[in-house]
């Protein structure tokens, strides 16, 4: 004979329509904890955006001197001419023979013509470092923030700096520049540095 054996109980299943939803706890957690994660990502996001225009102003300044230093070591190198010296009134004046050469300007012949100058110079009032020709009205800031006076030294092969217009000379230029501390940024110094000689003919 075979019995039959009950079946288990099943359990109630609700009603179509109705589904179990979060409890309020449950529900305050998640919200707190995604409000962390939104105000994380934010917080980051800000500080990435900050220390990017830190470092943006940092590398086109100096990548616009680079620039201008390419050029101008070019035009020494390929001169008639150099000498240094200051700006003073708008007109340069160039170190005699006899005076230590050094000083915050380069006067360039860049050919045969005298009446043809190049002139690169530092402004003490704005303390920018400045490229003029002798055509007037082409003056051009090439950085800004400039703190040393002395710019130019003409040296010799050995680093000595000279008191004559020598030919085979070395111009060796020095820019150091200070960016005060601002809102949110720290003090910055840097300098760039860089010889070079005329060719010879």
């Amino acid at each position: 004979m075979k019995r039959l054996l009950p079946l288990p109980a099943c359990p109630r299943r609700p009603a179509r329509g109705r589904r179990r939803g979060f409890t309020l706890p449950e529900l305050l957690i998640s919200i707190t904890v995604f409000s962390f994660l939104v105000l994380g990502i934010v917080f980051a996001h800000l500080y990435g955006l900050r220390m990017f225009q830190i470092t943006e102003t940092t590398l086109n300044a100096t990548d616009n001197t680079r620039q201008a230093f390419g050029r101008m070591t070019d035009e020494i190198r390929t001169c008639r001419a150099a000498w240094i010296g200051n700006v003073k009134a708008g007109l340069f004046e160039a170190r005699l023979d006899g005076e230590i050469q050094e000083g915050a300007g380069l006067m360039i012949q860049p050919g045969t013509n005298s009446s043809q100058s190049i002139i690169y110079f530092v402004n003490p009032a704005d303390q920018t470092f400045r490229r003029t020709t002798s055509t007037p009205g082409s003056a051009t800031v090439l950085a800004e923030a400039i703190t040393n006076a002395v710019v130019f030294r003409a040296q010799d092969y050995l680093g000595q700096v000279l008191t004559n217009n020598q030919n085979n000379r070395v111009i060796h230029l020095n820019l150091e520049f200070y960016h005060a501390k601002r809102l949110l940024q720290v003090a910055d110094y840097y300098k760039l540095e860089t010889s070079v000689t005329r060719r010879a003919e």
